[in-house]
């Protein structure tokens, strides 16, 4: 095994909170192991252009709180390209640098196991979405942020919701993933729930607040995923306005505020613990693999595999969507 002396990280697609959580404890372990720590900057760009940087432990000092990211992220069309890739490698080594923790999606993934196959180099993943779209962990840095900002936002819809009598049709982001869209509505009484990973019936959906104004329920909230197979809130909410023209019903997308905010704690002792695990992994030899925590647990999943695998959603919430909402 290489000895590891000098390490890089970088944030890479979505901003996610926690993000900054898991660069302060990947910076911080490296130095306390007498690692040489390395930021880059705008993801897997700023390997082309080898904005690289030595990070100290002041240089992550009253980060933990902030959402976004300090490095910054970009998307980079350049690195999907081998020629690309190459281009990143010679700047790495410009640095010394012989391992590198990646915090992002699938995306961020997927490049960073072909960068690893074709130059040797020891990637390390962590899971850094507010979709929770990744298999092998049972929560991703920044959904749990993203969650509780929608929950606030949904509440608050429900006042004016009430005071008005009205039907309001949430969207919440998850564009190949319901997640966000199950716990909100869970967690807000959402009469129904609407998310890529099920076949949606609008006109079942019709029926129901039918049933509803029937029986004098005029206050009713669907949450919508903006992956939903119908195409999102204002297409599900302009249906509902053909069948049903009597019903007050009024549209709001929740949008970018889910992405931004200050970490709740869950997220950023997901981070620290995650970021902290990533340099033990390097250490050892481990490489090539997301980080992630089951069971409380931390779990080593292959890239390839968190990259093909998604998250199930058990057939169960469904049922429980429909039970409470009745």
């Amino acid at each position: 095994m290489k000895k590891l002396n000098n390490i890089a990280v970088l944030t890479s697609g979505g901003d996610a909170p926690g993000m900054n959580a898991a660069v302060r404890a990947v910076v911080r372990t490296g130095i306390y192991h007498q690692l040489n720590v390395f930021g880059v900057m705008y993801g897997y760009r700023g390997m082309l252009t080898n904005d690289i940087f030595q990070m100290e432990s002041k240089s992550v000092a009253n980060i933990i709180q902030r959402g976004g990211t300090i490095l910054k992220t970009a998307r980079c069309k350049e690195f999907y390209e081998y020629e690309g890739r190459k281009k990143a490698y010679e700047n790495l080594k410009k640095h010394n640098i012989d391992g590198i923790v990646v915090i992002g999606g699938d995306g961020s993934f997927n490049g960073a196991q072909k960068f690893s196959q074709e130059f040797d180099i020891p990637c390390i993943g962590l899971p850094g979405t507010i979709d929770k779209d990744i298999a092998g962990t049972d929560s991703t840095i920044g959904f749990d942020t993203a969650v509780n900002t929608a929950i606030e936002a949904i509440d608050k819809i429900r006042d004016t919701a009430d005071a008005h009598d009205r039907l309001f049709v949430i969207e919440v982001m998850g564009r190949d993933a319901g997640y966000i869209a199950l716990h909100s509505g869970i967690s807000t009484g959402a009469e129904h729930v609407l998310m890529p990973e099920r076949k949606t019936e609008v006109n079942e959906i019709i029926e129901e607040l039918q049933a509803n104004e029937r029986r004098k329920k005029l206050v009713n909230l669907i949450v919508v995923a903006e992956g939903d197979e119908t195409g999102g809130a204002n297409e599900v909410a302009r249906r509902i306005k053909e069948s049903c023209p009597q019903l007050d019903t009024r549209v709001t997308i929740l949008g970018h505020i889910q992405r931004g905010g200050s970490p709740t704690c869950q997220d950023r002792i997901l981070a620290s613990r995650l970021g902290y695990a990533a340099v033990e992994a390097l250490r050892e030899g481990i490489h090539n693999v997301m980080i992630g925590v089951v069971n409380d647990k931390i779990q080593y999943t292959p890239l390839d595999k968190a990259v093909k695998a998604k998250q199930e959603i058990d057939p169960e919430w469904f049922k429980i969507v429909k039970i409470l909402a009745s």
